[in-house]
């Protein structure tokens, strides 16, 4: 690759744009209403497993083929693997596909998000009524000049970012307003848990009920692993590019993850405590994050003010992880074809902004549009999160363990021997070789009912 690449200027930066990519909208909204739906405690268990046994080694193995290659998501295939295996280059494309039906309805929910800045300024939603809370968010996700306004808002704001490159935009928009995310988040939580009846909320987080767990809850825990760390898409490849030579990546991947499980705990007792307290429903769905969250501002000194604030910082949120998925497309058009980086970032937006019209519309005019009984947006998260992800996690698994091979793990691992990781590279090759695959495999067949 050219000399010229751009990537991550210090261990720092390395740090708080791998964690801007998995800390998102995926722990502030998709974690709560996906444990929500799916028995509280009991997910969040299955969850915590997924997580330790299947995303992380998955994530290890994602960042070290990047930085080995220095190279995009199809391109690292093609260096890395035999000249008779090219064949591995589908991981690559399997990734481009996740990352856009992921950015189609992805972008979608940050809209929601970029929308509720305004609404909480306006105090439009300033209501502890679960009705007022519901009719709200029911009129902007019906509305499809709204739906489509805010997420064209979002991809052209991305769009910018990524065009100002890893080091000047990425990196230095990570820098410095992700620590903001992590204070309000506590300080969201100290409110809640001090809200009447708070403690049943506590209880439904963290008192499982394993009756509740079936092979779809499993598949969802592992698919939303997927998702909130940034694998199987591509995504921590491409960054795993832009990371520094004498980044300890075990060590890195490692710091994301716990963080971004403190952060999803963190969101996890900032709402359900409000959930009991005010009388919602747990099982709500994507609109869970919506109406929860204004009902705990509403009921705090200066709540309007912290309100806005929460939702710029939950925008702050989706970019970060918004950034890191439209990167895939970006770096690959660019590497490969020769696009310059506006260009490439131009026709990724548009590509996306087009598989985003059903996605967004699906609460209105897209509504009756189904495919397997689901709405675009659905269906593009199922996908995604369900098949894709998964299914190129283990692809990245096999090349890895079988392909890739335990010298080079090595090699990389231990940063050409100058780190003594050797436990941890034995116990990835172990996992990636072995064991995850088929946890994932086993997992993914039984959770879409083949047995």
């Amino acid at each position: 690759m050219s000399q010229n690449r751009d990537g991550f200027t210090s261990t720092f930066g390395v740090l708080v744009a791998t964690l801007g990519s998995a800390v998102g909208l995926g722990n502030i909204w998709k974690f709560p209403y996906l444990t929500g739906t799916n028995g509280g405690a009991s997910f969040l268990v299955v969850y915590l497993l997924a997580t330790l046994l299947v995303a992380l080694p998955v994530m290890i193995a994602e960042i070290m083929l990047g930085r080995a290659s220095r190279a995009n998501a199809v391109t690292a295939f093609e260096q890395l693997a035999p000249k008779s295996q090219k064949f591995w280059t589908v991981i690559g494309y399997m990734g481009l596909v996740s990352a856009v039906l992921i950015l189609a309805f992805y972008t979608g929910v940050a809209g929601w998000v970029f929308a509720y800045i305004f609404k909480s300024i306006t105090g439009a939603i300033h209501s502890t009524d679960p009705a007022t809370a519901k009719a709200a968010f029911g009129e902007m996700v019906s509305n499809p000049t709204q739906a489509l306004f805010w997420q064209w808002v979002v991809l052209a704001w991305t769009g910018a970012i990524i065009m100002m490159g890893v080091s000047k935009g990425i990196e230095a928009v990570a820098k410095k307003l992700m620590p903001l995310l992590f204070l309000l988040l506590v300080l969201l939580c100290i409110r809640s848990l001090t809200l009447p009846g708070a403690m049943e909320g506590v209880k439904f987080l963290f008192a499982p009920d394993f009756s509740k767990i079936t092979a779809p809850v499993v598949l969802t825990a592992v698919g939303l692993a997927f998702f909130k760390l940034s694998i199987g898409m591509g995504t921590m490849l491409t960054y795993g590019s832009y990371f520094r030579q004498e980044q300890n990546i075990p060590a890195t991947a490692t710091r994301v993850m716990l963080a971004d499980l403190s952060v999803s705990l963190l969101a996890g007792l900032a709402i359900f405590p409000a959930v009991f307290a005010f009388g919602f429903e747990p099982s709500a769905g994507p609109s869970l994050v919506f109406m929860t969250i204004p009902a705990v501002f509403a009921s705090m000194p200066f709540g309007t003010v912290f309100m806005a604030l929460f939702f710029v910082l939950a925008a702050i949120a989706a970019t970060g992880a918004i950034l890191s998925i439209l990167e895939v497309p970006v770096a690959m058009m660019s590497e490969r074809f020769g696009f310059s980086r506006k260009k490439a970032t131009a026709i990724s937006v548009g590509v996306i902004g087009l598989f985003g019209v059903p996605a967004s519309l699906s609460s209105s005019l897209s509504a009756d549009m189904k495919l397997f009984g689901l709405n675009a947006f659905d269906l593009f998260d199922y996908i995604s999160s369900n098949i894709l992800m998964p299914l190129g996690g283990i692809l990245i698994c096999l090349f890895v363990g079988w392909v890739y091979g335990l010298p080079q793990l090595k090699k990389q691992l231990s940063n050409n021997g100058t780190l003594n990781n050797s436990f941890v590279i034995k116990a990835v090759f172990v996992l990636v070789r072995y064991i995850t695959p088929v946890l994932i495999g086993v997992i993914m067949l039984r959770g879409l009912g083949v047995f």
